[in-house]
């Protein structure tokens, strides 16, 4: 389903959007609706992860194994404050809100979207997902426990909050260019 098209043009003729950054939980959709927003808003479409995996020329479980999680969060945090001011659709990491110094660039960025997600649903997207090292081979009261305390940080850290839900990737994307149009 596409945008209208008069909430698509104005977007285009008043560049209402020149940015947008997304955070939430692991599984939230963080990839698929920021490249969906992406084409919406003829923004280019950034994933902090895929550019630290690209760099590093490993995956992230890759890097956790061999460096640890602290060096994966540290190259998060530069990739980060780079990018912070670009003009694209960011996706960040479901941890990036851990780092105080992350949360203090988020909140001078504008727009930051927490794509909340309910525990039940993020737990059975990530069914069998073999890329998340903090998830793999977890229970679904150890992945709570890895979620709960971030659920502060990304409502602090972020503007606006939508619940992917009861809502495919095009209708949340839909929901943030809308929100963002008031």
């Amino acid at each position: 389903m596409l945008l209208s098209s008069k909430i698509y043009e104005i977007i285009k003729e008043e560049n209402i959007i020149d940015q947008v950054i997304l955070i939430g939980f692991m599984g939230a959709g963080k990839t698929t609706v920021g490249n969906i927003l992406a084409k919406l808003a003829d923004l280019p479409y950034i994933d902090i992860d895929e550019v630290v995996t690209r760099e590093q020329g490993m995956s992230v479980s890759e890097i956790f194994a061999k460096y640890g999680e602290q060096e994966f969060r540290r190259l998060e945090h530069e990739k980060l404050k780079e990018l912070a001011n670009t003009k694209a659709v960011i996706a960040t990491g479901g941890g990036i809100v851990l780092n105080p110094e992350n949360r203090k660039v988020l909140k001078n960025t504008y727009p930051v979207i927490y794509l909340e997600t309910d525990p039940e649903v993020f737990m059975n997207r990530l069914k069998g997902d073999t890329t998340r090292p903090l998830v793999q081979q977890k229970t679904p009261e150890e992945i709570r426990a890895i979620f709960e305390p971030r659920i502060a940080h990304y409502q602090d850290s972020a503007d606006f909050i939508v619940n992917t839900d009861n809502r495919n990737q095009h209708e949340v994307a839909k929901a943030i260019l809308a929100m963002l149009d008031k």
